[in-house]
């Protein structure tokens, strides 16, 4: 990587690298750590001082759906080698099996949010990847189909960031509409899914907690929801794996989280949320008694923003079928789950005990440019086939392949620019991604 200064803007300075990361969640991570683990130069561009999006700053903690229903895994490569990592710091529990209230079955790894900060800074130092973190997008330029840098907001000024591919895993695809990619429209009846504000509550004695039946957890939320306390009629939670505390996924906040002024809003309210449903499990769902709210997420978890317009754009019908693709770089088995903006209900549309589905490179590859990929939840799908594909388990396995990807097209050009994304040949990209543990069907 080299740097210089001076190019494209008076105060600024210029990096150049074979791969550009913009945004540091678990599949731009996993993108810029499978790129450098190629030999490319790699910049990992992130706003926060910790990588790992909706996984660290957005509390899920839990990575959800690594098998089918009958326990067929589709989800390894470098998601299994996260969660691996976190166990060596004692920071994963052990992957278990249940029983949906809808009756079928999911299964999950829980983990402590703020170790998987450090474990991601290990697998990033270890790679080579250079983070750029407290940095923000400010332009693109671009050239017709081809981007030929991004300028970017640091603490020590302005950077020109130069690179022969662009890899976009910002969840909004903020780069990929400034390099003027199409997006694709919400159909009759489509609403984004509403963004939640993660909070954590304890101590919970989990023992009489555990054993209330899913009946009395549902006539539970539904008291909670009637009551104006809950926002949606639910207790979904995770176990933290260091104490008697949980993390609660109950809130419900139906924004459009590109307007700035609406995040904000949903921000506070999020908080607000929580701190009513908070006062709720204290005083009416049995092992809640003592506890209390202890902290709210960095931020709101963001369901659906930005959907790219890619050369391929995937259904939930492929996903329900499914199809097989000839380009597939990824699995998953998760179900296709709406939560709807408004009302206590979500729809909820289960797989088959041995289904899983695929996901073809070509709906990584905006339509408009050449040398860019999208991935993370603002990847090429119909609104019913994102709410199946969103999660971080698939988008670990997508952000793997598209910076292998990445790394194969930015090799082929001579010097890194000029990449062309279409130009990567998939047979040798399905095998390294086999070679790298990654399941592909």
């Amino acid at each position: 990587m080299n740097e210089s200064t001076g190019m494209g803007h008076a105060s600024s300075r210029t990096v150049e690298a074979d791969v550009v990361v913009c945004g540091g969640g678990v599949a731009g991570t996993m993108a810029a750590v499978a790129a450098a683990r190629q030999g490319a130069s790699v910049v990992l561009v992130e706003r926060y001082g910790f990588l790992g999006g909706n996984a660290t700053a957005g509390a899920v903690a839990q990575f959800n759906s690594w098998q089918t229903g009958n326990g067929r895994t589709v989800v390894a490569g470098l998601a299994d080698e996260v969660v691996a990592r976190l166990r060596l710091y004692g920071a994963a529990r052990a992957h278990e099996r249940f029983m949906m209230s809808t009756g079928h079955h999911m299964d999950r790894v829980e983990y402590a949010p703020e170790v998987l900060k450090l474990v991601l800074d290990d697998m990033v130092a270890e790679a080579g990847v250079r983070p750029l973190l407290h940095t923000t997008l400010l332009d693109v330029a671009s050239n017709g189909r081809h981007i030929d840098g991004i300028r970017v907001l640091t603490k020590g000024g302005v950077l020109l960031l130069r690179a022969g591919v662009f890899v976009d895993a910002s969840g909004d695809m903020d780069a990929l509409k400034q390099a003027g990619a199409r997006f694709l429209e919400l159909g009759d009846g489509e609403v984004l899914q509403p963004a939640t504000m993660m909070f954590r509550f304890g101590p919970i004695d989990f023992e009489r907690f555990g054993a209330l039946s899913k009946a009395e957890l549902s006539a539970l939320a539904a008291q909670g929801y009637a009551q104006g306390q809950l926002a949606r009629a639910a207790l979904h939670s995770s176990r933290d794996p260091y104490s008697d505390d949980g993390w609660f996924n109950i809130s419900r906040l139906g924004i459009d989280a590109t307007d700035p002024m609406a995040l904000g809003a949903a921000e506070i309210e999020g908080r607000r949320q929580a701190w009513k449903a908070a006062w709720f499990l204290a005083n009416a769902v049995p092992g809640c008694e003592k506890g209390r709210l202890r902290a709210f997420a960095t931020q709101v978890g963001v369901r659906e923003t930005r959907r790219l317009e890619g050369d391929h754009v995937l259904t939930a019908q492929e996903l329900l079928e499914p199809v097989q693709f000839s380009d597939a770089i990824a699995a998953g088995a998760y179900p296709i789950d709406i939560h709807p903006a408004t009302g206590g209900a979500l729809h909820y549309v289960p797989m088959d005990a041995d289904h899983a589905y695929q996901i073809p490179y070509r709906s990584l590859i905006p339509s408009m440019l050449d040398n860019a990929l999208g991935i993370g939840r603002g990847i090429s799908a119909s609104h019913e086939a994102l709410a199946a594909i969103r999660v971080m388990t698939i988008s670990m396995a997508v952000g793997q392949a598209a910076g292998i990807a990445a790394a194969m097209a930015a090799r082929a050009a001579e010097g890194g620019m000029g990449a062309q994304v279409r130009a990567v040949k998939v047979p040798a990209l399905r095998e390294a991604l086999v070679r790298g543990g990654a399941v592909l069907a």
